[in-house]
């Protein structure tokens, strides 16, 4: 049997221990396209020449403060930056990761993408499918409790925390709310199905999707 040659980008946001990268992996799979994570951070080292330890250090991370954009004359306009003085790391990888995600879209067109905005950024792209993926807090507690092997209250602290830096950084580059769903076309809680059911009903609205585009 032939595969099916899908056209959707998947831009897949994700609460820290809902198993997003895993069924954003399973994803890629089942569609038989590239997946894009932390290889965002190696290609934009590669285009850049700073080490990828630099950006990786300031992934998901946003400037510290509206005051020091303001203050040194960066300001952001519909995804673009001009300023005056030299932009902080976070901003130049934020820039240099939109530039490479809309090349790779273009070039290779359907792939995985998780986090970086990507559903901001591909936001007026009519094949590009914005999904967010959550779970309780008992679950992802368990879930990175394993992963980890730490107790359930620093499970949760560091929960809490990579939450609040992917909310920070998300407000503050797209001016939206992270995770309203709103702000997604598909939401969709990775408990109780697990990450291969999750992936496979992601998928199924993809095709689904596609067969009312191609009508």
């Amino acid at each position: 049997m032939i595969p099916l040659a899908y056209k959707s980008i998947i831009a897949l946001g994700r609460q820290y221990g809902s198993g997003g990268r895993e069924i954003g992996e399973k994803l890629a799979r089942m569609m038989d396209v590239p997946f894009y994570d932390r290889e965002l951070i190696a290609l934009a080292a590669q285009k850049s020449g700073i080490a990828p330890e630099t950006y990786a250090s300031v992934d998901e991370t946003a400037t510290n403060s509206l005051l020091y954009a303001l203050s040194t004359g960066a300001f952001m306009f519909s995804s673009h930056f001009t300023s005056s003085v030299e932009l902080p790391m976070n901003d130049k990888l934020y820039i240099l990761q939109n530039k490479i995600i809309n090349e790779i879209t273009e070039k290779e067109g359907s792939c995985v993408i998780v986090g970086r905005c990507a559903d901001y950024i591909l936001r007026n792209n009519p094949d590009c499918v914005s999904v967010f993926i959550y779970a309780p807090m008992e679950q992802r507690i368990e879930r990175i409790k394993k992963k980890d092997g730490i107790p359930a209250d620093a499970a949760e602290s560091k929960i809490v925390k990579t939450d609040k830096r992917r909310a920070n950084y998300y407000n503050f580059y797209t001016n939206r709310e992270w995770g309203n769903v709103s702000n997604y076309e598909l939401a969709i809680s990775s408990y109780p199905l697990g990450s291969e059911k999750t992936a496979k009903m992601i998928l199924e609205y993809v095709k689904c999707r596609e067969q009312v585009k191609s009508d």
